[in-house]
């Protein structure tokens, strides 16, 4: 028997103005709408007297994924997770590389049915060791992501977000509450990019990165896509690399991938390997003890390195995983260094494998 979703789902942060609208208070857009409205975000809007969600139990498609495509290089490496995704996003990057999902305004794109307790058990069924909101962001459908993650929690399966940050700091504390891992983009280090390109500001990025590090047990990497003459400068990575050691510590993982032309930046040229590398080099002189190249065929930017010896940990060939340098209590081979992240004995063996699949409900 098919569990269709509800037509609309009921949320809690939002609040009346003066002026008769409603403000929806999940992220710092804080769209203020009037009977019938949505969101930028377009999932989110106003019914009657309240903000109603009109995405949950619905996605844009599931597949199963190596755990490394998210990118997550340091929690459960070589196992698969059961990714999906909305419609919808709370930002608007001109580069969005999910622009056929982020930027949808046809609910016909959520054509899949996937109710909270059906998804854990498929992610059981499936022998995938955790579950990932991605494609868009899922701090737009923030109701849903949760439910699901309850659901898994309860099945022994973990969830990971693949997001912006962009959230405000009552619905961050609910959203990450749930979450075992993170990886949030850190899309330039100005505010007059996030202002220009993505059209939100840099300033709630860092304090829910912060957030993530502080005050939650969550696994955090981040990834930065590099876009030419945009924030591939050596100051400006500079500067967020030393910002995050400072702030977030040597640990956090840094992904620096390759842009291509999509969406609004089809004049804009791919990013050149070598930047990617130049990328990783300015970490890695900043203090950073993971930092990765993405998006190209680079095996040395790819792989773990310890960072006190330099021994190879964890040799990777795109989302394929080679050589296995950890012991037991996930050190180091050579010198015993303890390697930051979520390790198990041996690594999964999901290989590179994606696996588009279709829930029956």
């Amino acid at each position: 028997m098919t569990v269709l979703p509800p037509a609309t789902h009921p949320t809690q942060y939002w609040h009346s103005l003066d002026d008769g609208r409603i403000q929806c208070d999940v992220c710092p857009r804080e769209c203020k709408l009037r009977e019938g409205q949505r969101g930028l975000c377009y999932v989110r809007g106003r019914e009657g007297a309240e903000i109603v969600l009109y995405s949950y139990g619905r996605s844009s498609g599931f597949c199963v994924d190596p755990i490394e495509k998210k990118p997550l290089n340091h929690f459960l490496p070589g196992s698969s997770v059961l990714s999906f995704g909305t419609a919808g996003c709370n930002l608007a990057c001109k580069f969005c590389q999910n622009w056929d999902m982020s930027k949808s305004r046809e609910m016909d794109t959520l054509a899949d049915t996937a109710m909270p307790i059906r998804l854990a058990e498929t992610a059981v069924e499936l022998g995938c060791q955790s579950i990932a909101f991605t494609y868009n962001d899922p701090v737009i459908f923030l109701e849903y992501a949760v439910d699901v993650a309850k659901a898994c929690r309860d099945r022994g399966i973990k969830s990971v977000a693949v997001s912006a940050g962009y959230i405000h700091e009552a619905p961050r504390r609910e959203f990450f509450q749930y979450m075992d891992a993170a990886n949030i983009d850190l899309k330039a280090f100005t505010e007059s990019f996030y202002k220009k390109i993505c059209g939100g500001e840099l300033k709630n990025v860092l304090e829910t990165l912060q957030y993530i590090v502080h005050e939650t047990n969550v696994w955090l990497e981040l990834t930065t896509l590099v876009i030419p003459g945009e924030n591939d400068s050596d100051a400006e990575l500079d500067a967020m690399t030393s910002w995050v050691v400072e702030n977030l510590g040597p640990d956090v993982p840094m992904h620096f991938s390759a842009f291509h032309p999509d969406w609004k930046m089809q004049d804009t040229p791919a990013t050149p390997p070598e930047t990617l590398t130049r990328a990783r080099k300015i970490a890695m002189q900043n203090g950073v003890h993971y930092a990765y190249t993405g998006n190209v065929h680079d095996r040395s930017g790819g792989s773990t390195f310890c960072p006190v010896c330099r021994e190879l940990i964890i040799e990777r060939d795109w989302y394929q995983l080679g050589f296995w340098g950890l012991n037991n209590h996930g050190c180091c081979h050579v010198c015993g260094t303890s390697i930051a992240g979520v390790f198990e004995a041996t690594p999964g063996d999901w290989g590179s494998r994606r696996v588009p699949i279709k829930l029956l409900c």
